[in-house]
């Protein structure tokens, strides 16, 4: 149990962050989506402010660490996984992080119903889960659809970080990213995070796998039914991701 002043460390990587007294916790758990969708995120924060979303957030690392660093971004985390929104939450509230939510949700509804056109500043999916079993492809996130959703979600010139260990996924990015977005690998460690953006990607890494990463910047499309064909067109995610 982490104690106020502490600072937490997980797998020897510091989280960023200071555990506060517990008078000076927060509530950054949505437990219910409202309901008609979208949110609105300027009454869910209270503010207005960018937005950045990560999608599939695990336990928290990157939220809570890009939260602590820019406190003028309202950052919003969601996974299918309750067990590790609860611990995602536990760190917000910790750690008083009044611009964090965490919510439990699908990656695909949460772009699709809640979030309206160009609400967003940054989307970070990292380490997607690439279901090696072919049975289960279906349920791969990076769909022509999903990624059309998340060019309408964003600003103008917002843009998608990617990052995954499964290089069968990377040249699935290489791919199909590019037909939407401004593509740009990032082949080092991201400056920020030397030594870890995510719990994934540590294991990865003392693992010696290789992580991919890359930044992707929407690009301007005038014409709407563009991307619908796009989205028609472009090949879905059936590659043999096995080791």
């Amino acid at each position: 149990m982490n104690r106020p002043g502490e600072i937490e460390v997980e797998f020897g990587v510091p989280i960023p962050g200071r555990i506060l007294p517990r008078e000076a916790w927060v509530q950054t758990a949505v437990k219910r989506l409202p309901e008609p969708p979208p949110l609105d995120l300027q009454r869910l924060f209270g503010r207005h402010a960018p937005v950045v979303v990560d999608i599939g957030c695990g336990n928290g690392r990157f939220v809570v660490a890009n939260a602590v660093r820019h406190p003028e971004h309202d950052h919003i985390g969601i996974d299918i996984l309750p067990v590790v929104i609860r611990y995602a939450t536990r760190r917000g509230n910790q750690r008083g992080l009044s611009n964090t939510r965490f919510a439990v949700c699908g990656g695909f509804e949460f772009v699709t119903r809640w979030l309206s056109p160009q609400s967003t500043r940054e989307f970070h999916i990292y380490h997607p889960q690439p279901f090696k079993d072919a049975a289960q492809r279906e349920r791969r996130l990076l769909t022509p659809e999903f990624l059309v959703a998340v060019h309408r979600a964003l600003e103008p010139q917002g843009r998608l970080f990617l990052q995954t260990d499964n290089p069968r996924y990377w040249r699935y990015f290489q791919m199909v990213v590019p037909a939407l977005f401004d593509f740009a690998a990032h082949p080092q460690p991201w400056p920020e995070d030397p030594r870890g953006r995510t719990r994934r990607e540590i294991i990865a890494r003392s693992k010696r796998l290789r992580v991919y990463r890359a930044t992707a910047t929407a690009r301007y499309f005038a014409d709407a039914a563009q991307l619908e064909e796009l989205a028609r067109t472009l090949p879905r995610p059936d590659f043999d991701a096995a080791d």
